[in-house]
Parts: structure tokens; sequence; C-alpha cells
């Protein structure tokens, strides 16, 4: 908090500040974000490895080296570092691929 001093001229009406808060506007770079795909029994691996390549750019052997990830351990990270936004999309565009072929994969979006 400020801490104001009455000024004892004859004006009467003004303040001085004597102490000013000295708030440090220290500028820190944005969080990147990553997305995640998600093992289930009915998405292909055929179309994960597909959706890798086409949206997220991986080539032939990372996305298989993906796939076979979120086979084994339940997930893998599709692609990143990205923006916010970037990565909500890339999670949003993954998901709704498969959906509009009738599967269930899920794809989200994770801080890092």
């Amino acid at each position: 908090m400020s801490k104001k001093k009455k000024s004892s001229s004859g004006a009467g009406a003004g303040t001085d500040l004597i102490d000013k808060e000295k708030t440090k506007n220290k500028v820190e770079p944005p969080a990147k974000y990553q997305v995640v795909l998600y093992n289930d029994n009915f998405t292909p691996m055929e179309l994960v490895a597909v959706i890798l390549t086409e949206l997220f750019r991986q080539n032939t052997d990372d996305a298989w080296n993906i796939t076979m990830n979120i086979h084994k351990k339940g997930k893998g990270i599709a692609g990143g570092p990205y923006s916010k936004e970037i990565a909500e999309t890339k999670a949003s565009r993954a998901t709704d691929l498969a959906r509009s072929l009738g599967y269930p994969l899920l794809a989200k979006h994770e801080k890092i």
C-alpha cells in the first residue's frame, strides 16, 4: 500500500507520495501444451497412425512408434509443444476425425 503525506505548504490541497509500490512486471513465456492420445479397444491402430501423420505431421516410423506406445502404455504424446489454442485445436480435430468415422478415440491437451 502506498503512504501519503499531506503537504504543509500554503496551497494545502495536494498530497505527495512518499513510498511508491514497486511492482516488477515479470514477463513469463506462455505455457506450452502437448496433445495426448488415449488407448481404447475400438479405434484401429492404422487410424491412429494416419491421424499422427496427417494432423501431427509425424513421419511414418515415428507414427507407428507412438501408436505402439499408445497401445501398450494406454496413452502417448501425439505432438507438442504447442500454444494452448493450437493444442486444443489439434486435439479437437483428432477426436472429431475419429468420431466422424465411428471410433471413440480420445485426444486431450495437457500442460507441459
